[in-house]
Formats: C-alpha cells, structure tokens, sequence
C-alpha cells in the first residue's frame, strides 16, 4: 500500500515541503493573483456568483499542488479557511469532508503494512519470491520486479523500494565483484529500473495500492451521493481490472528491459549462496512473523470476499451476507466496508504479544510507535482533496464546468479515454499523483455527464494513469530512490520510461475497453440514472 504512491522525492512523503525552487516561488504568486483575479474579475455563472468564488479557490490550490508551492497538506487545509469565508460551505460541514471511511481504510492498511515492516516480513517475501524465479540475468530483473509489485499491492512502495533497493546493492555488488564494472553495467540498470517499475505497476492492482484508487473511490461517491451500493467499486472488482493491467504492464516492461534496452549477457548468474545468505540471516521464522502473515492473508481475504463479486453469469457471495441483522440498514445494506475490516485487523495486532526474545522489541506486535509512523500529511492531501469535490457539488461548479463541455457529447469516447490518459500520465511526471487525481476526478464527473456517458469511462482511466509516471526521477519515490544510488543517468531513465508510458496509456485504454467494461457493468452509450439526477439534486451554496 503505497503511503504515496507516486509523487516524487519526498515530494509526497515528506508533505512537499523541501525545496523552494523558482517554480515554487513563481506558482505562490501565481496561484494568489488567479484566485484574486478571478474573485474580482471572473463571472464564470452570473446567476450563481458562488461559481466563479470556488473557481478562485480550485485554481489556488491547482497552481500550489502543481508547483509546490507550499506543502502539499497545507494547501490541501486551504477548504477549511476559503469555504467559509466565501459562503460555499460552512466551517461545520467542511472539516467533516476530512475524515472518512476512506481514511480509515488508508490508515488501518498502512498499520498492517507497518508491522510486516517492523517484522521484517516483507523481506522474507522478497528473498522467497527471487529464491523461487532464478537467477540468469532476465530471470533475475523478473523476480525483483514480481516481488516489488507483490509488496506494493500491499505496503508503501516507499518502503519497498528502499528494501528491495537495498537488495538489489548486494546483488549487484557480487556481480561486479564477479564480472567486473563493465560488463554488469546494463544489468545494473535494468536491476534498479525493475525495482522502480515493479513499485509502481504494483500499486495499481489493488484499492490500497496507492492513494489515487482510494482517492477515486471516495471522489466519486461525492460526486454521485445517489449512486446505488451495486455502482460503488468493491476492492475484489476493482482487482478485475487492476490485476490483469498489472500482469500485462509486468511483462511487457521486463521484456523492454531485458531484451531491448539492456539485455546483459547470459552468463551472468547470480551464485545462488547470495540470496541464501541474506535469507539465512533473516533466521527462523518467528511468532511476530507468523502472526502479521495471518493477519495480512486474512485482511486481504476479507477485503476481496466481502461484498458479491458479479462475473458475468455467475454470482460469488460476499461474507457479509452472514453477519447479524444489526449489521443491516433498513434497506437490508451492509453497515460494515473495507475500513471497518482494516481497522479491526489493525486493532488485532495491538492485541497479540510479540514473543521476541529481544528485550529492545515491543511487547506486542504493533505499539504506540506506530501512530508516529502514518503519514498524517497524506490524510490531510486526501481530505483536502475531498472537501474540493464537495465545493465543487456545493457552489455548482461541477455543473458549470460540465456544461462547458456538453459538446464532447458523441466524440469517439475511445479518443477521450486516451487523451485523458495521456494528460494524466505525463502530467504527473512532474506533479504528485494524488493531488492530480483529486483536482481531476471531480472535473471528469461532470464531464461524463455532460457526455452521456458512463462515469467510470473517465474516471477509472485517469486514475489508472496518474501511476504510470515512469520517465523522471522526480515522478515517482521509487524512481528517485534509485536514481539515488548512483548508478543511474537521467538519459536511461527517460528512454525507456517516454515509451512505457506510451505503453501504458495503450494497454490502460485497452484494457478498460475489454476487461473493465465487463468488470464494472459499464454501457458507454449510456449514462445512469443516478448521475443524470445529479445535475438537478446539488446542494446549493450557502451564499446566493
């Protein structure tokens, strides 16, 4: 589970607060004369003056998101302040929007992904998955990518990357030492670049995988509040899709690096003894080990069983079906989702004892230390990012903007789909995903009503594209994280990376247009009855 995702250089998981270059600077000053301008200047809906007032404020936190101009987290308490001052929502309704199920889903996988982190369980993994694939060149760039994208599916790629890297220096290490500089060169880079891509694609194939699928999950449920149960995404559905885009990505992307851009030569083994030394060192496994794996299998199991997988002619049951008439709504609706199963899996392992005989390790499998440890700037940026969604369905911007592109009704929505993917993923080579994903889901909504056509043909795309950043090493953590260690030129980067991203926006195209339209029931010469009934249900803005 990606803590995030894809935003670049501590850009993301540090709050974006480091380096003040002069597009900070510059995009601080922009943002604050597009929100002046437009309050004093704009008149986007004449009948409805708390348009134009939040498009001031869509725009300022734009420009900031885009260019740092600020951290992150700070722009994103932005909602807090301008709401209420400019009559779109009260402060009472705002500071709600920031926490959510959402959230807790967010914050009770990341403590699960944390105690595989302080066990060091994800190592095991990692060891296992390269012992079982092999060790000839190819063989070797394939098991570092599969266990990079497993473990991303579930724990940061942040943390992935830095242990998976830290592998990876071994390795590379005993091939120099074997082989010399020279001739392991294109295996290096292929090695490192895996790693990066394998984090990334990873991400994708899961809701928890990174913050822009929770982000859409969330962003569409304020966008269409009326949408019934069976149109929000379960995480087993959205793994119908994300998975086989995963797998497809995997391949493809260690072809290109093993027999396109750096085939290495075959006699390059890796000596077995190297990963069983490292696993040997990991020791026995342990109680605490066991344990988080349990917890992990169950949690997963629990999360993709929960709720009815429809697959075609047949109907999986989810087990929430057996839960106690108080589970229910009167509408005979589940009161219980994805968040609630986090959190309790999570509160489990406050519970069981460690039984580590180190006497520095904590007494039980997660403590105290483990609330320093979420990224709480995360949570703001996705609250921040959902209090702009509801703004824009508050001061019927959503409304306006879709109107704007009422035309596109009847365009090849084949092209739009593509065009949108292109935009997001070159967008966010330079710009955090999340927050991307956020200024732009509620601006696709009402683009897809203005369309007549399904939501999910827009939305689901972009947020698949905004994790497909593989060009700079500024895109993403995993690409910085191994820029970082000093093997890797910029040029080697971005050669490969310009064409996976082509790649990427064909295979997410295609893929959405076979897979996901059976996967998510989509119609796209149709739009539903609930989202056309959300042009004429907004909730009006405070100010007339």
């Amino acid at each position: 589970m990606s803590a995030e995702s894809s935003s670049a250089t501590q850009h993301e998981i540090e709050g974006a607060g480091g380096s003040k270059g002069i597009a900070s600077r510059l995009g601080f000053w922009l943002g604050l004369a597009a929100f002046v301008g437009i309050l004093l200047w704009g008149n986007l809906d004449p009948d409805r003056p708390a348009v134009t007032r939040m498009g001031a404020v869509a725009a300022l936190m734009a420009i900031w998101w885009i260019t740092d101009a600020i951290p992150l987290a700070a722009t994103a308490l932005v909602p807090l302040v301008a709401f209420p001052i400019l009559g779109i929502m009260s402060g009472k309704e705002t500071a709600p929007v920031y926490i959510n199920d959402t959230i807790f889903l967010f914050v009770g996988g990341f403590m699960i992904a944390l105690a595989m982190e302080r066990w060091q369980l994800h190592r095991r993994i990692a060891l296992r998955i390269i012992q079982l694939i092999g060790s000839s060149p190819a063989r070797l760039v394939l098991s570092f990518m599969v266990a990079s994208a497993f473990l991303s599916m579930w724990i940061s790629n942040t943390a992935t990357a830095i242990m998976m890297l830290a592998i990876g220096m071994a390795i590379i290490a005993e091939e120099e030492a074997r082989f010399g500089k020279e001739r392991t060169h294109k295996l290096t880079i292929a090695l490192l670049l895996g790693i990066a891509y394998g984090c990334s694609v990873g991400g994708m194939a899961t809701l928890v995988g990174t913050p822009p699928n929770l982000s859409f999950v969330r962003l569409f449920a304020i966008a269409f509040p009326n949408s019934p149960p069976e149109a929000r995404i379960s995480f087993a559905q959205w793994m119908l899709l994300g998975v086989p885009i995963m797998l497809v990505m995997l391949v493809i992307i260690w072809a290109l690096l093993t027999q396109v851009f750096f085939r290495s030569p075959a006699d390059l083994r890796l000596s077995s003894d190297v990963i069983r030394d490292e696993y040997r060192a990991l020791g026995s496994i342990r109680f605490c080990e066991v344990a988080v794996l349990i917890v992990f299998a169950a949690t997963a199991a629990l999360w993709v069983f929960r709720s009815d997988l429809n697959l075609g002619g047949f109907t999986l049951p989810g087990w929430s079906r057996l839960l106690p008439a108080t589970a229910f709504d009167a509408d005979g609706r589940t009161l219980l989702d994805d968040g609630t199963v986090a959190m309790a899996m999570a509160l489990l392992l406050f519970l069981i004892p460690s039984r580590s005989s180190d006497s520095q390790a904590p007494s039980r499998i997660l403590d105290i230390d483990v609330f320093r440890r979420i990224p709480w700037h995360i949570v703001l940026l996705f609250g921040g990012g959902f209090a702009l969604a509801n703004g824009f369905k508050a001061s019927g911007l959503s409304d306006f903007i879709g109107g704007q592109f009422s035309s596109l009704a009847g365009a090849p929505p084949i092209v739009v789909v593509a065009s949108i993917c292109g935009v997001l993923t070159f967008m966010t080579e330079l710009t955090s995903n999340t927050a991307t994903t956020e200024m732009a889901m509620p601006i696709l909504a009402s683009v897809a009503v203005a369309m007549k056509t399904h939501p999910y043909l827009l939305m689901i795309p972009a947020t698949l594209s905004a994790s497909c950043a593989f060009m700079m090493p500024v895109a993403t953590p995993p690409n910085a994280i191994v820029f970082g260690s000093g093997r890797l030129k910029i040029l080697d980067m971005v050669k490969i990376g310009f064409l996976i991203n082509l790649i990427g926006i064909l295979v997410i195209t295609v893929l959405f247009y076979t897979v996901g339209f059976w996967a998510f029931h989509i119609d796209p010469s149709e739009v539903p009855d609930w989202a056309v009934k959300e042009t004429s249900t907004n909730a009006p803005a405070l100010v007339p």
